[in-house]
């Protein structure tokens, strides 16, 4: 990353020696490799808004000081065509190098250091959930959502390496003009995330309420705990902590109980190509798990009774060339019988892009949710215990607005009998 920003700085600095007088000698001390400012600089060479030798080659390496730093921040602050999250990128480095632009004769006008310390992301979103299958008997059933989120993700700068994050969840149930669950008459804000974040030149801690690795795949949860992550290309990552949401009408588990869970993850990334292999462990007493199938229907005396879930994913992804691409993922929890496998592959082509209205994006998947293998499956068109073909797609109409779409038709895979769902999603962005 540092050979990167430096390529850029290099360039940036020929092409402003012709326009800058320099009035005395650097007085400015280094920027510490691991400072903040190196990502946000590397970011802002990768969207193009800073740019580098046109080989993608990096050539030396050296510290880079606070004065040359503000001269690659007012190139940066001289773009127009440039996104929301980069201009906001751009603001925080313009307060950082406040003194240092002045110096080089840039105004920054009505900007203080540390001014934007704490951010506000968020959304309005509503969603259509409409679910049809068939029960034992043949009879068909429905189950429908018509649904309100507002949500709030505050972020707060502590210093240079720690930041302080949370999300904040109103729902609405607007078929009943009332929330959800056994306190459905009451109108409340949950608190679904609250974390420090430490973040450091190759490595990573996160401390709190947050989303486990996976959680794009099957394990859409949060828990209590610890994680670590280490490297770059080749990343490991440790989780350990507290998840008490393995409490639910697909798991059998002793009734309040809170499940002790760890996890390890091994990724690597190259070009085009990301491949990685994870484990998940959650340790409750008696979890009930089928032994026998008859052909329609699960035994209920014929139980295998264990006190842990094993869960291994193997992960890969192929960008071919960045329009279109392949992802897809295998599970398997090992301490199982029946369903004790997951998995889906998915093309996509395009996607919708928030900043920019007009654009969109379709896919196609198919996905087999063993259940004690997909424990909290994060999919909203196929549901735990379904295998079915997926197609979708997403649309941005104006700035900040996306709508998608979802249809997926399949069976259950406990019973064989036809299940389908139709998923529709419109998001206000801010």
């Amino acid at each position: 990353m540092k050979k990167t920003i430096v390529s850029a700085l290099t360039t940036a600095l020929v092409v402003g020696a012709a326009s800058t007088t320099f009035a005395a000698a650097n007085p400015f001390s280094d920027v510490p490799a691991d400072h903040w400012a190196y990502d946000a600089v590397s970011q802002l060479a990768a969207d193009g808004v800073i740019e580098g030798y046109g080989d993608t080659t990096f050539q030396g390496d050296k510290n880079i000081t606070r004065y040359e730093m503000a001269q690659m921040v007012a190139k940066a602050m001289a773009k127009t065509d440039v996104s929301a999250a980069d201009k906001a990128m751009i603001d925080k480095l313009a307060a950082e190098f406040a003194d240092e632009l002045n110096n080089l004769g840039v105004r920054v006008s009505n900007l203080e250091k540390h001014a934007d310390m704490v951010k506000w992301n968020g959304k309005l979103e509503y969603t259509y959930n409409s679910h049809r299958s068939y029960n034992d008997d043949g009879v068909k059933e429905k189950d429908n959502e018509n649904s309100l989120l507002f949500r709030l993700e505050p972020q707060a700068e502590v210093n240079d390496h720690w930041t302080v994050n949370a999300r904040l969840d109103a729902k609405l149930n607007l078929a009943k003009d009332n929330g959800f669950g056994d306190d459905a008459d009451e109108d409340k804000v949950d608190l679904k995330r609250a974390w420090a974040q430490g973040d450091y030149k190759n490595f990573s801690v996160k401390l709190g309420k947050f989303a486990p690795i996976d959680d794009d795949s099957v394990f859409d949860t949060t828990f209590s705990g610890a994680e670590v992550a280490f490297g770059n290309q080749l990343t490991l990552t440790l989780g350990a902590g507290r998840n008490h949401d393995l409490n639910d009408d697909n798991w059998t588990a002793k009734a309040d109980d809170t499940a002790n869970y760890q996890y390890a993850g091994l990724g690597y990334g190259i070009g085009k190509f990301t491949t990685g292999v994870d484990y998940h462990h959650l340790g409750i007493e008696n979890i009930e798990y089928p032994k026998t199938y008859d052909g329609s229907n699960y035994s209920t005396t014929d139980v295998k009774t264990k006190d842990d879930a094993n869960i291994w994913l193997f992960k890969a992804s192929y960008d071919f060339d960045g329009t279109s691409g392949l992802n897809g993922f295998f599970a398997q929890n090992t301490s199982a019988e029946n369903e004790a496998k997951a998995g889906s592959i998915e093309y996509t082509y395009k996607g919708a892009d928030e900043e920019n209205a007009g654009t969109w994006g379709a896919w196609v998947a198919y996905r087999y949710l063993g259940k004690y293998a997909a424990p909290f499956s994060t999919f909203d068109a196929v549901g735990q215990g379904e295998k079915a073909w997926e197609i979708g797609f997403d649309y941005a109409p104006f700035k900040n607005v996306i709508g998608t779409i979802r249809y997926a038709d399949g069976k259950t895979i406990e019973t064989d009998k036809d299940a389908n769902t139709l998923f529709g999603q419109v998001d206000f962005l801010f």
